[in-house]
């Protein structure tokens, strides 16, 4: 029995949740994958794994085998990277995390180039809106809008989101003044996306022409009939008409060219929030890691 395989194939078992998807992505089959868990498990002298109809699930000493496993998987795949690395050829799988919105609209065009010119890697994207605990789920490096309240993660900043208050164009007719001023957003119906800290409490700062020094802040607890924890949602729903939101100009790029979407409040734009790569500590010195965090702060530029 080859160990170091039989403890890359446990990895990928519970990471994709089932024999028959290791399987698949391996190359190999499920009997296969199944027989050499359970080889692994006879020379252990410990059940891994327990089994059912529905799912599997780790058994305790599972739990504690997997986080040694996947931590020494990932550090030899590493250590060959940098091996290829210097012939400047990254290969492997890169496992990424992201935001429904911002991975189609943003990263996803820069994993196409990065992958482009590192033939050799592979990437699993992961796109969700809701938290994704890094090393449960063996992620190599999730690209992150906001601040990391995570301090045991290893977080860069590749770049800056910069948000305006927005309306689907001619929104205010038989609805009222257009807001001039922060507190003017009371008035209005404001839809709220709930996966930021800040949630309704939407901080504005004093840009040229506002009624403040230039840079003041202004924080305004706006309300609306709807929030949603999906930017897709927000941003279908300012285009239907809904209401206004604070949102990254990068979600309503192409509205904001063509005139469809406005900034409802141009004088205050909303304070500026990095874009960050955080990975788990035991990636820090990857090298897809590092030449993937380059790749996106470059084009993010």
């Amino acid at each position: 029995m080859d160990r170091l395989q039989s403890m890359q194939t446990l990895v990928r078992v519970v990471e994709l949740g089932s024999f028959s998807a290791a399987a698949r992505e391996l190359g190999s089959t499920q009997s296969a994958v199944s027989k050499q868990v359970a080889a692994l498990e006879k020379a252990l002298g410990a059940q891994l794994l327990a089994r059912s109809t529905r799912a599997l699930k780790l058994t305790e000493a599972g739990e504690r085998y997997v986080e040694q496993a996947r931590r020494l998987v990932a550090e030899i795949a590493e250590a060959e990277s940098e091996l290829r690395a210097g012939e400047h050829r990254l290969q492997g799988w890169l496992r990424v995390a992201t935001s429904v919105s911002f991975g189609r609209l943003k990263l996803l065009p820069l994993v196409r180039s990065f992958l482009a010119a590192h033939p050799g890697v592979r990437i699993d994207l992961r796109v969700s809106d809701g938290f994704v605990d890094l090393i449960e789920q063996g992620i190599d490096v999730s690209v992150r809008i906001g601040e990391q309240p995570d301090s045991s993660l290893v977080a860069r900043r590749i770049g800056t989101t910069r948000r305006l208050v927005v309306a689907r164009r001619g929104y205010f007719e038989g609805r009222g003044d257009p807001p001039r001023e922060p507190a003017d957003l009371l008035a209005h119906n404001c839809l709220v996306y709930s996966e930021l800290r800040s949630r309704d409490a939407w901080t504005l700062a004093a840009g040229p022409g506002a009624s403040a020094a230039p840079g003041s802040l202004v924080t305004v607890q706006v309300g609306g009939n709807l929030q949603t924890n999906n930017g897709e949602v927000i941003r279908e729903a300012v285009l239907s008409g809904m209401g206004l939101a604070l949102g990254p100009t990068w979600l309503f790029e192409a509205e904001l060219a063509s005139g469809e979407v406005e900034p409802a409040l141009p004088h205050w734009p909303g304070r500026d929030i990095p874009i960050q790569l955080v990975s788990p500590p035991q990636r820090r010195n990857s090298a897809k890691v590092r030449a993937f965090g380059d790749h996106l702060a470059a084009g993010l530029a």
